[in-house]
């Protein structure tokens, strides 16, 4: 069956990305090759991937500072309301209500999950839509104060699962639903 999971990296403080979108906070973090919540394990088992602009614009961009060509083999759409090239002939540039893309990466993934890259508030428009199954995060010992937000949503979740990988406390937590208001949210 396939599933819909939210896998990346935040700060201690929950931001994936600085104010300026760097993500050098998190490309200086030491991971043991193999460890929880290991890349090239996870990438295995993923049929579809999605993505925000600026998540977009910044592989790209990274890719042209390293030489890098478009990493992904697998079918990407990114939700963009900006006129961006596809990077690949598997990239389609998408725009309007995620769960029309939703349907069409759950077909292309045959059985195999699909993987929101990023960002935060795309994730969080799948979680409102019911169509967001699993966040994997592992969380740096760093604190930025202010950036993107890992999640800027109200969202119950359950944890299945904790580790450690080098300097990343590792997490994964299926998806619950939104979160209840307590009672005395409005006294």
């Amino acid at each position: 069956m396939t599933r819909t999971v939210y896998y990346t990296a935040t700060t201690l403080d929950g931001f994936l990305a600085d104010e300026h979108d760097s993500l050098d906070w998190l490309l200086s973090q030491p991971l043991d090759e193999g460890g929880m919540l290991d890349h090239d394990e996870f990438i295995g088992g993923i049929g579809a991937l999605l993505m925000g602009a600026t998540t977009y614009q910044w592989v790209l961009d990274h890719g042209a500072r390293t030489g890098d060509p478009w990493a992904y083999e697998q079918p990407t759409w990114v939700m963009t309301h900006r006129d961006l090239p596809p990077a690949a002939e598997n990239v389609t540039i998408a725009s309007g209500d995620v769960r029309a893309v939703h349907a069409a990466m759950v077909e292309a993934a045959a059985g195999r999950d699909v993987w929101v890259v990023g960002g935060g508030d795309l994730a969080g428009q799948l979680a409102d839509a019911g169509l967001l199954d699993e966040v994997l995060v592992s969380i740096a010992p760093v604190v930025l104060g202010a950036g993107r937000p890992l999640l800027p949503r109200r969202l119950d979740l359950r944890l299945t699962s904790h580790g450690r990988n080098g300097a990343f406390l590792c997490a994964t937590y299926d998806v619950v639903g939104p979160l209840a208001a307590s009672a005395g949210a409005d006294a």
